[in-house]
């Protein structure tokens, strides 16, 4: 069965460039587009455009353009009725390294596009297109791209006070702070440890997406659904000093069997990550980095009882959504 991501969660994994995603409906504010990509050594340059349209000179509503020629920066500017608008550079602080991994956020606030990378505020480009025109996020030239997806087309809040590696806490830049909705919207840089009601307990087809890094000498980290009862439906830890990744069940005090079977290990230090753990009618489908990872089946037999999620250990989240 082919994996189906949740309403507002479109991932795309490892795509060829040029590369454009449709954002279907349009763009609005509250929605965000993450990307996890690698810089390779060659690289002189990348953009990300959001674009009013699928073709080449379509306007732009947001061009962000680093570059590595020269004295690394990082170009932003719109494109419209054939022509650049005036351009806005950043040199300071320049996030992207050669060689490195890295997590691009653009959030839209009514104001402008947020750019977070790895998990720091960066910049922020003010509306000059109405966001609504929006249609395509269009990536090309030196990155590779390991993920792009498009969060919050399901509608659903966001929660305005992410957390960063360092400890602190900062609102997302000229957005008042406000609470996640209780029904399905994403929850951005939430802290650890992470502790969610799930409305209407863990359904069948039902996702649950968990993006991250995992910082080095981190040892780390579990991810618990857990029964009204006191019981751990599934229990996921990820043991980096082990190498291996360990399922299990807490039925009535007791744990069970573990399960450690797995191909290959996706889980890395100073690496980011991508879980979907989709529930089916017998079983536990998880997904890692876009890739099936392993089955699960159901020990614990009411779903609709499992009503919290639980993500704790030497973690940085950047993204929860079900």
């Amino acid at each position: 069965m082919a994996f189906v991501s949740p309403l507002g969660y479109q991932p795309v994994y490892n795509p060829a460039l040029p590369f454009r995603q449709p954002i279907y409906g349009g763009l609005r504010p509250g929605m965000s587009v993450y990307i996890q990509g690698m810089i390779p050594h060659h690289a002189n340059t990348f953009c990300v455009n959001f674009s009013c349209g699928q073709y080449d000179g379509s306007d732009i509503a947001f061009h962000f353009n680093p570059r590595f020629v020269g004295k690394d920066k990082v170009m932003f500017n719109s494109f419209e009725s054939g022509s650049w608008g005036g351009e806005e550079k950043k040199k300071d602080g320049f996030p992207f390294h050669k060689g490195r991994h890295f997590e691009l956020a653009i959030l839209i606030n009514p104001g402008g596009y947020q750019v977070n990378v790895n998990g720091n505020f960066f910049y922020e480009f003010q509306h000059r297109i109405p966001v609504e025109r929006v249609d395509n996020v269009h990536v090309d030239g030196d990155v590779t791209i390991q993920s792009l997806s498009v969060v919050g087309g399901g509608g659903g809040g966001v929660m305005m006070t992410p957390s960063y590696p360092d400890g602190g806490v900062m609102p997302l830049h000229g957005y008042p702070s406000m609470t996640l909705p209780a029904m399905g919207g994403p929850t951005y840089s939430p802290t650890v440890p992470y502790n969610a009601f799930i409305p209407g307990g863990v359904t069948p087809k039902r996702t649950f997406v968990i993006r991250g890094y995992l910082p080095e000498g981190s040892q780390g980290f579990h991810i618990n659904f857990l029964a009204s009862t006191g019981d751990i439906a599934l229990h996921f830890v990820v043991r980096l000093n082990e190498f291996t990744v360990v399922r299990n069940s807490l039925l009535g005090g007791s744990w069970g069997a573990e399960e450690r079977e797995m191909v290959d290990n996706p889980f890395m230090p100073g690496q980011y990550f991508d879980i979907s753990i989709r529930t089916g009618n017998g079983r536990y489908k998880v997904y890692v980095n876009g890739q099936h990872f392993c089955d699960y089946a159901h020990r614990f037999p009411d779903l609709q009882m499992i009503e919290n999620l639980e993500i704790g250990g030497d973690i940085v989240l950047s993204l929860v959504q079900f």
